[in-house]
Order: C-alpha cells, then sequence, then structure tokens
C-alpha cells in the first residue's frame, strides 16, 4: 500500500488507485502488499482523514478474508476517525449502511456498503 499510495494527489487519483490496488491483491493476496504503511493522505486531499482510514479498513479487511496478519499500522489512531463518515447522503441509507458496514470499517467510524469493496 506504501508503494501504491504514495502519488496520489487528488480525490480521484485516490478512488483509481484503490480499484487497481483491489484487483491487484485479488490476484495475489499477498501479505507484503499491505505490510508497509501508506504515507497519510488528509493533508493532500483535506478530507479529515476520511482516506486514511479507509485504508486501514481496507488492509484490515483484506487481511482477514485471506488469513494474513493485520498491518500494526492499521490500528493506529490517526487511521480512525473522530466523527462518523457515512457514505450516503440520506438517512434511511445511513442506517442501512450501520447495519451492513463491515467491522473493519465500523470500528474506524467508516460507514460504507458490506459490498464496498468488491470488483467485478
Amino acid at each position: 500500500m506504501h508503494e501504491a499510495f504514495a502519488s496520489i494527489k487528488s480525490s480521484q487519483d485516490f478512488g483509481y488507485m484503490l480499484r487497481d490496488f483491489l484487483d491487484r491483491f485479488r490476484d495475489e493476496p499477498d501479505p507484503s502488499l499491505v505490510a508497509e504503511e501508506p504515507v497519510l493522505l488528509s493533508s493532500i486531499l483535506k478530507d479529515h482523514g476520511v482516506a486514511d482510514a479507509y485504508l486501514a479498513a481496507t488492509a484490515a479487511w483484506l487481511a482477514s478474508r485471506h488469513g494474513l496478519s493485520i498491518p500494526l499500522w492499521a490500528a493506529s489512531a490517526s487511521r480512525a476517525l473522530g466523527v462518523p463518515w457515512f457514505a450516503a447522503r440520506t438517512h434511511k441509507l445511513r442506517m442501512l449502511l450501520i447495519q451492513e458496514s463491515p467491522a473493519e470499517f465500523r470500528i474506524r467510524n467508516l460507514f460504507v456498503s458490506a459490498n464496498a469493496l468488491s470488483r467485478a
């Protein structure tokens, strides 16, 4: 993750890189891909730490799903949000996300759909 996300300059870059990273990990679930902590992106993306928390949740989710050790960096306080962030605006959808968001995301105060990291 460190190398993959080192050149991020925008939230659009982040989205593209995340999809590429998920595809790469799916093709070869190698623990070294999540071992090294990525740079903190909050000062670059001005997103109040959402991308930083999202990367930690993603690394923990991937590790859990593949029987790998969760990297220590993913538990860092700098990788969790102080206030909840929802991947939806409406109250009804937010309630759904609270129910279905994977634990790796919920503990970092991120509320996403159950299939947020799914790739076709």
